[in-house]
């Protein structure tokens, strides 16, 4: 018999940890240092004034951060039925006997194996492909690990109906031969994506630009209004936090200091928090490929790294795609840590260096890292093996005797 879990220690735990963190952005933080809070929701009246219940603001510059929230897709009795989304499963005090789970992304993976893992039978619903985003051969990698785990995933699927039953939560859903299959959720989570929350600020009266995506913006983070900046979630790409804190700090030298600095969208990384997970940072393959670059691609397992076998966690690989002269384009890396290993490609990719910086590099043994600077180092393998290098090295040892 498995283990049994306390699902309402769990909820617990998650609620205790969201506590401890709600400071670092709470209304007392930002008064502490001198910002004054307006607990209203704001709207354009023009291009210089903004208006809540109680105020009127006129103001040289704004920063539109306004984020996200759930994107609900239509489908037939979605609506007439219970439903969660990332921002409210947290709420959960029991554990779902059979979680049905609407979408494939980050979000929807990432809450499949964490169920599945607590108890729940877990089915996932994908319209397209699960985690499109990502490098394809890192994904199907990662699919198997979770199918093996006892995850349904279900790609190319269109749902038709959902409904409540005496049963349960009654989904029907054509396949990818055109059958039509009838499946039976106790709980759903609606994992499609989020979309910019911008819809009652009121931005035609003050001449600001947007599409269904978000807020058009330059690379400057400037909106259509030249007195308006906007970033995060609510221009529609990288919905991240990590990228939201960058777009923060390009504002700031943006629209007060008039720095000029441009947003690097190749220098943000994300990652997918599964077991394990997966992290991606600058050019795919296929868009290299589509560009017509010049590449080459260095791979790694985590089979040749000590430290993963003192862990237990070999599977999983790095990828790394380097120009021709050496310099850092992408690196996907599927495994332990990745999130955390991620970010010497990011330095590099930030910095423009050769790969030979982390070549050079010195990690301590036994560590993750390690994986990292024998990748970089392999990119040498075949020049120091060469017919050629062993002649010059013959030559050498000549000249020495």
């Amino acid at each position: 018999m498995g283990a049994q879990v306390d699902f309402k220690r769990v909820h617990d735990y998650v609620h205790s940890v969201i506590n401890a963190i709600a400071p670092n952005d709470s209304v007392e933080r930002f008064e502490g240092l001198g910002v004054k809070v307006i607990l209203e929701e704001g709207k354009f009246l023009d291009s210089t004034t903004l208006a809540t219940e109680n105020y009127l603001i006129k103001a040289k510059r704004f920063v539109i951060a306004t984020g996200s929230i759930p994107f609900i897709p239509q489908i037939a009795g979605l609506s007439s039925i219970q439903y969660y989304t990332n921002e409210s499963i947290f709420n959960l005090k029991v554990l779902p006997e059979h979680l049905v789970i609407i979408g494939g992304g980050p979000i929807g993976i990432e809450m499949a194996q964490a169920f599945k893992r607590f108890g729940s039978r877990v089915s996932v619903l994908e319209a397209f492909s699960a985690l499109p985003k990502d490098d394809p051969h890192m994904t199907a990698k990662l699919k198997e690990l979770l199918i093996n785990e006892g995850i349904d995933i279900k790609e190319h699927v269109e749902i038709s109906l959902i409904k409540q039953t005496d049963g349960g939560i009654e989904f029907q859903y054509l396949d990818t031969t055109k059958n039509m299959v009838t499946l039976i959720a106790s709980h759903v989570l609606v994992a499609t994506g989020r979309i910019a929350n911008i819809q009652a600020l009121g931005l035609e009266a003050a001449r600001i630009n947007a599409s269904s995506k978000g807020i058009t913006v330059d690379a400057h983070l400037r909106t259509s209004n030249p007195r308006v900046y906007a970033i995060g979630d609510c221009i529609g790409s990288y919905q991240f936090t990590h990228a939201a804190n960058y777009h923060a700090g390009l504002a700031i030298r943006n629209s007060i200091f008039r720095l000029g600095t441009k947003m690097e969208t190749k220098v943000i990384p994300w990652v997918t928090y599964t077991d394990p997970e997966l992290a991606h940072v600058g050019f795919l393959e296929s868009q290299l490929q589509s560009q017509k670059i010049s590449y080459r691609a260095l791979s790694m397992t985590f089979a040749e790294n000590d430290r993963a076998h003192t862990e237990r966690q070999i599977e999983g690989e790095v990828k790394v795609l380097l120009s021709p002269k050496g310099h850092v384009l992408g690196a996907t890396i599927l495994g332990i840590k990745a999130g955390e290993l991620i970010f010497p490609w990011v330095m590099a990719i930030q910095n423009k260096l050769k790969v030979s910086a982390i070549a050079n590099s010195i990690a301590p043994y036994p560590t993750l890292n390690d994986i990292n600077k024998r990748i970089a180092g392999s990119y040498y393998k075949d020049m120091i093996f060469s017919p050629l290098m062993k002649r010059i090295v013959k030559f050498i040892m000549c000249l020495t005797r």
